[in-house]
This record gives structure tokens, sequence and C-alpha cells, in this order.
């Protein structure tokens, strides 16, 4: 459970997350929600396609949680994969900003150098 406090009352109020199975909090699990959302859909779909289609009740529930799982793997799968390509970009850029500021107007600036480097060949 988490706590949070009200800030006209100054007295902790408990809110409750959501697990999915007890095991995936739903909340606070990047990609989590936006998967099971776009797989219940795609399970949607995929069975009650299946069941016009064919009017086989157990086979169209069949073919509608394997779109479930399908579904919802590969969501997971292409969010996971951007929101790890993200971090990586915020990294190099934190990297990069970092070292602008602790090289800046020093003798290891690199536009110093190449500044320097332009003002000698002129």
């Amino acid at each position: 459970m988490l706590m949070r406090y009200r800030a006209s009352q100054g007295a902790p109020a408990i809110c409750q997350t959501f697990k999915l199975l007890g095991i995936l909090d739903v909340q606070n699990i990047p990609c989590a929600r936006e998967s099971i959302l776009y797989g219940s859909l795609g399970s949607l779909v995929v069975g009650l396609g299946h069941f016009l289609a064919t009017s086989r009740v157990r086979r169209s529930f069949d073919f509608g949680m394997g779109g479930f799982v399908l579904t919802t793997l590969g969501c997971w799968i292409y969010c996971r994969y951007n929101h790890a390509k993200l971090r990586i970009q915020q990294r190099i850029i934190q990297e990069g900003m970092r070292n602008k500021i602790l090289y800046e107007s020093s003798d290891f600036d690199p536009e110093r150098k190449q500044n320097s480097d332009r003002g000698s060949n002129s």
C-alpha cells in the first residue's frame, strides 16, 4: 500500500494500487496498463470474429485467449523496447550535459580545441 498525504488536512491517506493476479502492479509498471487493455481488446476482436465466422463457442473462446496472449505480449515487447530506447537516449543526453558543464572553459573542452584549430589554420 502507498501512503499519500492530503495537502489540506495533513492526515495520511491510504491508496491501494491495483495488482493484476496479485503480482503485476498495473499502476506503477511502465507499459503494463496499455498491454493489458490492448490485449483484452484483441481478445474480444479475435474471439468475437471467430465466433461470427464459425459459431463454435469453445473454439472461439480458445482463439480469444490466444488473441489476448499474443496481443498482450506483442504490445508489452514493443512498449518495453521503446521505453528502454528512450532511457538510453536520456542517459546519453545527461552524460553529454554533464561533460559540457564539466569541461566548459577548460583546456579539455572539445569546442575550445576546435575553435583554436580553426584560428591557427586561417
